[in-house]
């Protein structure tokens, strides 16, 4: 069986520690690496009982031990992460798509339909899975979802209908079976 890797670590523990308190999540596990290091030092330890240690991938313990020799502190605290991508609307294109989405008069019947405005409006064209997770996120819209009630519904029509109907028409259908049976 080979020997372990031997990394010399010039940093001490207390400036480890110091990293470890301002490092982001990302780079937290790097130094933790470092910090094993540290203290298993004249023997040295394998990647994967490291990676055992610090609950990472070996993979990524052989990475960062490689990172570290060639680069020293600063390599193994950066990385190469840019972040997230920039929306695919501009802030106009929200707030009108938010106003289509709300009018209830001229309502969308579905994705499709919203995708089609989108490409007229604003001259864009958009894949129908983008637009949909962008409006799910962004305006909490719902696939297949009927309306509560139609918007030229009458008010009063549906009180008074709701007056007139107050007792079931009929017997109940119990009683009209017993008295079929008969």
């Amino acid at each position: 069986m080979a020997l372990p890797k031997q990394l010399i670590i010039k940093e001490s523990l207390q400036e480890l520690k110091a990293i470890l308190k301002k490092a982001t999540p990302m780079i937290a596990p790097r130094i933790r690496v470092l910090m094993e290091i540290k203290k298993s030092m004249p023997a040295g330890m394998s990647k994967r009982a490291l990676a055992d240690l610090v609950g990472v991938n070996h993979n990524s313990v052989q990475n960062w031990r490689m990172l570290y020799a060639n680069g020293g502190k600063e390599a193994i605290c950066t990385h190469n992460r840019t972040g997230f991508k920039p929306s695919v609307f501009t802030e106009e294109e929200h707030l009108a798509m938010e106003q289509k989405l709300k009018d209830p008069k001229g309502g969308l019947r579905g994705y499709v339909e919203l995708l089609d405005w989108v490409e007229k409006e604003f001259n864009k064209q958009v894949k129908y899975n983008t637009l949909l997770k962008y409006s799910i996120k962004n305006f909490g819209s719902k696939i297949k979802v009927a309306r509560k009630s139609h918007i030229n519904k009458n008010e009063d029509a549906v009180s008074a209908f709701k007056k007139t109907s107050a007792r079931p028409v009929g017997r109940p259908m119990k009683q009209r079976r017993k008295s079929s049976k008969k």
